[in-house]
């Protein structure tokens, strides 16, 4: 790839919580990059999990581009279809019913979840509309020893069929009309830092071998963890905002405090790989073939 640059950015960083989050400083995301810049941000966004860049003026090709540095796209989404110009985007529309107020890991029903997310705000309300992320490998520390250790055995079907598509009645119906669910292990490493991180979320909707019940009172007990305070960051969103987010590593929530104001940004996701268990065992598609999203553009 083509260097422009001739000298590395200078690249601030500044944490904002105790456990994950920090602001970026120095970075301009439309103008390219050099190779020394890019590996500055994403040692960030390995070691804080989630990255924030504010005043970016970014259209669709340069959040793109920007990202692309980062690993291949996929397409916008594995359900909804993207317009023909813009394939890699994924708009976030409250006006369109598209609100995300559930904890969630972005897609965790597909085979391959995206590794990386680069949401760029485009409308703000003039009150509420901040999103907050959890740190799912320091919540996977908290646990009791006797807990982690049934979680590192743990299996969880995921779906899109999940508390998380629940906004109207017309949308849940198109979101659910191809059924498609994934088990994966309820504890993954993470492929770069080697991190154990909790994998579960708005999606996951059951574990594997347990009673209805006993999957429900698993799948709290574990989020709970996840989203206790200690273990989050929330950013007030302004316009030109960039977020990028590591969706090995975190969840992340949108606060619907807004009322009928309207929300609007765009997301580009980076491909990832199939979860792997702590004991080796990869992630396992159960329904439906998403196997498009991750195929990248040709």
């Amino acid at each position: 790839m083509t260097i422009t640059r001739t000298a590395p950015a200078e690249v601030a960083v500044t944490p904002l919580s105790g456990n994950l989050g920090a602001e970026i400083g120095g970075v301009d995301a439309a103008e390219p990059l050099d190779d020394r810049t890019v590996e500055r941000l994403r040692r960030a966004l390995l070691e804080h999990k989630v990255i924030f860049l504010r005043g970016q003026l970014l259209d669709y090709d340069s959040q793109a581009a920007f990202a692309r540095r980062f690993g291949d796209l996929t397409l916008g989404h594995p359900i909804y279809s993207a317009p023909e110009d813009r394939p890699e985007v994924r708009e976030i529309d409250s006006r369109q019913g598209t609100r995300a107020n559930h904890w969630h890991t972005d897609l965790t029903f597909v085979d391959r979840p995206p590794a990386i997310a680069f949401l760029h705000n485009k409308v703000t309300p003039p009150v509420g509309g901040d999103t907050m992320w959890a740190n799912t490998v320091t919540a996977y520390q908290a646990l009791p020893e006797p807990l982690r250790a049934l979680a590192d055995r743990l299996r969880i079907v995921h779906s899109n069929d999940s508390d998380y598509t629940d906004e109207t009645v017309a949308a849940r119906r198109e979101y659910i009309a191809t059924l498609f669910e994934t088990e994966h292990p309820a504890v993954h490493v993470h492929p770069e830092t080697g991190e154990r991180a909790l994998l579960v979320g708005g999606f996951a909707r059951r574990a594997v071998g347990f009673t209805p019940q006993a999957s429900r009172d698993l799948l709290r007990i574990l989020q709970e963890y996840v989203t206790r305070p200690e273990q989050t960051v929330r950013w007030r969103w302004q316009v030109g905002d960039l977020a990028v987010w590591d969706n090995r590593a975190t969840q992340h929530y949108a606060v619907h405090d807004y009322g009928a104001e309207d929300r609007r940004a765009e997301r580009c996701t980076v491909a990832g790989t199939v979860p792997v268990g702590v004991d080796g065992r990869p992630g396992v598609v159960v329904s439906g073939d998403t196997s498009g999203y991750n195929a990248g553009i040709a």
